[in-house]
């Protein structure tokens, strides 16, 4: 699309003030309107009293300075003969302290204008048409958003009535880095009530909602003009039962709310939250003693628009939850990139979080879309060395670690396995060869990856003291992940039909080099990794050593985020399926059920985030909603439903099923909505002429191979049931 709209600002800085665009237009006879708009910053935009689409913090989060999405709005539903256009412009990831660590960035941040560019094109009855364009002919004035930036909140004072209108200014700004809306929209997606109102030993008053959600509140107020309502945002309680905000370190993450008269209800606008509690801070009628309603306070719950595609259900209530607490962090984090973490000062796109938990996010939800954008931003943000963000979009935090760049390789090549489209092998493949590059040229061996930075086995339980990283050999990881991209870099290159010699011929040197080279392994991670990633001579051996150090470890996972999604699939893929269901269904620390125990409602980023004396992991790093150790969940679909999509017919085109029942459950299912339609598994511990049998229920969209038993049956799409001894 060409545009001839320029970039409009302010003419003066309003500092804190989230301004105000307007344009007044007549629309007389016009029968359709397409508003094209995108903002440095996020913005709303309202159409005579309106707002303007669903789209919360458009345009989104992108590598803004090579690809800023616009949007395009039918609005002809909200024309009339004269009309008032206004949008509002808040700081955003574009101009606001994201992260606030990098001092040198957020400086350059504040400096950007508040810009705004749009184009409305109006098509009349006699087919006449015309564009109204951003210029000097559009106005600025202050709002009633007094501040909002992601990490701080909202400041809104509702008494603000629209003031003087100023000229807006243009400026020289860059339309060719301007591409269509490609991800998914972030919209209001449901609404949860409040659960109680108490007040703690401090005296505090607190709302809770039961749920850990990312989005923001809502509440309604009978108020007097000046009042104000001052709230705070958290997701756990100390073991005191007072409010904690500590870990939110430097995100204020608070709402300040000065009322009008009367009764009134307020959500903010442009920033989002992550948080199950809300403290009253200050709120009309407290000083007198009296406590709000429940109804007075809903929680929006705010995330990219996927389709929910995957479900999982067994008889085991603490594992239910679990499997709830999946779903809750990665609608909590899959926010327009897939954050860590939607609370503290950070919400970045972490590699090594995405490329752990991908998997199990594509059988959850429809992510295609989600990930499209966030990898070709990727791309858009490679270093010129090749190596990869350790977030992306990129904010300076650096680049180049194993596992962390290695989404450039696995994540494309996941999607292209779930959804069976190799267009997105097509968008990275050059991001996947150009990563292949920077290895080659950093390290210190052909045919290894040995020195540099990297996070290692970040949150290994077996780390030395002091140290986040676990005892893993950094090397042996580097190497691990090296044969692997480097596999998965051929393996795209044959779909795409080409040349992938090279690389071949690389994976089987670094394969060579590796078992010649690692003869032993010392960590769980490090017997994870040799098998998983085919680089153990012996795979059998190598499982069965595994199985046997974690039961000498205490039948407990020690592995961090390098190991932890591969741990379970390790043991069942040789005939450990049992220890699997142990690790899986142990509610001891740690184990995946411990923080279940400890009222979870998310995913926490540490296996004690809050420990057995109630005592905190940590302040400084310690979110209780992190999706990546989730990556679980994959397992329970591939193994435990045993529901498998088959690498030479992607997309699940064709399928494998074959559960693996364990008696400490009574039932389990799986399912997922495929491109091809629904696959289902169930199976049931059930007594047959008094004796024990599984019962086996299977729907397949898709040929498939269906194993029950140890035997194994090709079926056309259809439904199935089968009994078996196990």
């Amino acid at each position: 699309m060409e545009w001839k709209a320029e970039w409009i600002r302010p003419q003066q800085d309003m500092g804190d003030v989230c301004p105000v665009f307007v344009k007044e237009f007549e629309g007389k006879g016009a029968v359709k309107a397409e508003l094209r708009i995108t903002a440095m910053g996020v913005y709303e935009a309202v159409l005579n009293g309106q707002r303007v689409g669903s789209f919360v913090l458009a345009p989104g989060w992108t590598s803004y300075e090579k690809r800023l999405q616009y949007q395009s709005y039918d609005v002809t539903k909200l024309l009339g003969e004269k009309n008032l256009l206004e949008v509002t412009l808040g700081k955003g990831w574009y101009r606001g302290p994201v992260p606030d660590w990098n001092k040198e960035d957020m400086a350059r941040k504040a400096a950007l204008p508040a810009g705004l560019i749009a184009q409305l094109h109006l098509t009349y009855e006699d087919g006449r048409e015309e564009t109204i364009l951003t210029d000097e002919t559009w106005g600025t004035r202050e709002g009633q958003i007094r501040f909002s930036e992601i990490y701080d909140g909202e400041t809104f004072d509702a008494r603000v009535e629209a003031g003087d209108v100023s000229p807006a200014v243009c400026f020289e700004g860059r339309t060719d880095q301007l591409i269509p809306q490609q991800g998914e929209e972030i919209r209001e997606q449901e609404r949860v009530k409040a659960a109680r109102i108490f007040t703690t030993p401090k005296g505090e008053v607190v709302v809770d909602f039961g749920q850990e959600v990312t989005g923001y509140l809502e509440f309604c107020v009978d108020a007097r003009e000046g009042d104000v309502v001052e709230i705070s945002h958290a997701e756990v309680m100390d073991k005191e039962g007072s409010f904690y905000t500590e870990n939110y370190r430097s995100a204020k993450a608070k709402i300040h709310y000065t009322c009008r008269d009367g009764v009134q209800t307020y959500k903010p606008h442009l920033t989002f939250f992550g948080f199950r509690y809300v403290r009253l801070d200050r709120f009309p009628g407290l000083e007198e003693g009296r406590l709000p309603d429940l109804e007075q306070f809903t929680a929006v719950v705010v995330h990219s628009d996927m389709k929910r595609t995957g479900y999982l259900r067994s008889s085991n209530p603490l594992l239910n939850r679990f499997f709830s607490n999946v779903i809750w962090g990665q609608k909590g984090n899959f926010l327009d990139v897939p954050t860590d973490c939607p609370q503290r000062n950070e919400r970045l796109g972490w590699t090594g979080d995405a490329q752990a938990f991908i998997k199990t996010a594509s059988y959850n939800f429809d992510v295609e879309k989600f990930f499209t954008k966030w990898l070709a931003d990727m791309a858009a943000d490679q270093c010129e060395n090749g190596s990869v963000g350790h977030v992306i979009p990129a904010c300076g935090v650096g680049s180049g670690s194993a596992a962390w760049d290695d989404a450039s390789t696995i994540c494309p090549w996941q999607i292209y396995l779930t959804y069976g489209d190799p267009a997105i092998l097509r968008q990275q493949f050059d991001c996947m060869k150009k990563y292949l590059a920077f290895i080659g040229s950093t390290t210190k061996d052909p045919y290894l990856w040995t020195g540099g930075e990297h996070f290692e086995d970040w949150l290994g339980l077996d780390a030395p003291v002091g140290s986040y990283k676990g005892s893993t050999r950094a090397d042996f990881i580097a190497s691990a992940f090296y044969a692997h991209s480097t596999l998965l870099t051929a393996k795209a290159g044959r779909v795409l039909g080409e040349d992938v010699s090279e690389y071949e011929a690389l994976y089987k040197n670094i394969v060579k080099t590796f078992r010649e080279t690692f003869t032993d392994y010392r960590t769980q991670t490090e017997y994870v990794l040799a098998v998983h990633f085919g680089l153990a001579e012996d795979p059998q051996k190598t499982a069965d050593a595994l199985a046997q150090k974690v039961v000498a470890d205490g039948s407990r996972l020690m592995t961090g985020f390098v190991g932890t999604p591969y741990l379970l699939h390790v043991l069942s893929g040789y005939g450990h399926t049992d220890l699997a269901y142990t690790l899986l269904l142990r509610t001891e620390y740690p184990s995946w059920l411990y923080p279940v125990t400890k009222g979870a409602t998310t995913v926490w980023e540490h296996w004690d985030g809050i420990m057995e004396n109630g005592d905190f992991w940590s302040a400084d790093m310690n979110s209780f909603n992190h999706y990546a150790y989730g990556a679980v969940a994959d397992w329970v679909y591939e193994e435990a439903a045993g529901i498998h999509t088959v690498e030479e017919a992607p997309g699940f085109a064709r399928i494998r099923i074959a559960p693996k029942p364990d008696e400490r459950l009574d039932w389990l299912e799986g399912s997922i909505q495929t491109r091809h339609g629904l696959v289902s598994s169930k199976w049931s511990w059930v007594e047959l002429d008094g004796v024990k049998k599984v019962r086996c229920e299977i729907t397949t969209p898709s040929p498939s191979t269906i194993v029950i038993d140890g035997v194994s049956r090709e079926v056309e799409p259809g439904s199935y049931l089968f009994f078996a001894d196990k």
